[in-house]
């Protein structure tokens, strides 16, 4: 099941449970805010990694809330919600930092594919938050350039396929976190190709082989039993 945290902000309170109800239904963990204040503070609080944001808000525009983060450097997915249909508006949502727009009424298996693809053009851009050079692990020396697409071990190139490559980026920008084949497999190889789980563990392996110092007993790529695969810096 996903494991990302979804920020949803809106100030109907029946379609917040309505989204919060089949999000959850998902695997997703659930945030949910009324007003622009209460979101801003949610979101500096527990960084989601996604945002379902309303245009129209008691306190605030969406547009506000969106332009604000942006500034800041935060690039966290934004899928803006809104009533109006005029085109500026649409327009005005997108040249601010918004990633999507879903016009009201909408149906949930829409919003929830678009979070889900939203999500996974995150993962494979990578969701740490930082461009070009990231030091991944000093223990390792590893480094990962997501502007370059490369990978540097102890200063030593690391040859990796697309796959690996977006498999690791998502794996490092989330250390410590468990991530179970079927995330992986949505996250990086997406809805559009049919793979077996077990192309997840093959490509673990790979990755081992290369960024691991003994990957017969890895210490940074690591299986949690039952569950999944985690990145221990």
């Amino acid at each position: 099941m996903a494991q990302e945290t979804i920020l949803v902000v809106d100030d109907e309170p029946t379609l917040i449970e309505a989204i919060r109800y089949n999000l959850k239904a998902q695997g997703f963990t659930v945030l949910t805010a009324g007003d622009a204040d209460e979101a801003l503070q949610l979101f500096r609080t527990h960084h989601p990694d996604l945002i379902v944001l309303d245009v129209m808000l008691p306190s605030g525009s969406g547009f506000d809330i969106c332009r604000l983060i942006r500034q800041q450097g935060e690039r966290v997915p934004i899928l803006m919600l809104t009533a109006r249909i005029a085109e500026s508006d649409r327009v005005q949502g997108l040249e601010i930092g918004a990633d999507d727009y879903v016009v009201k009424p909408f149906g949930m298996r829409e919003l929830v594919a678009r979070i889900k693809a939203l999500l996974r053009r995150a993962g494979v851009e990578g969701q740490s938050n930082v461009v070009g050079p990231q030091l991944v692990s000093a223990a390792l020396e590893l480094v990962v350039d997501l502007e370059k697409h490369e990978v540097t071990r102890k200063g030593t190139p690391v040859k990796l396929a697309r796959k690996e490559f977006n498999l690791l980026v998502l794996l490092t920008a989330h250390p410590g976190r468990v991530f179970d084949r079927a995330a992986l497999l949505d996250r990086v190889w997406g809805t559009d190709e049919v793979v077996e789980e077990r192309t997840v563990d093959v490509h673990i392996r790979w990755l081992r082989e290369k960024i691991e110092p003994n990957p017969s007993s890895p210490e940074h790529l690591l299986t949690v039993r039952g569950v999944g695969y985690k990145f221990q810096p």
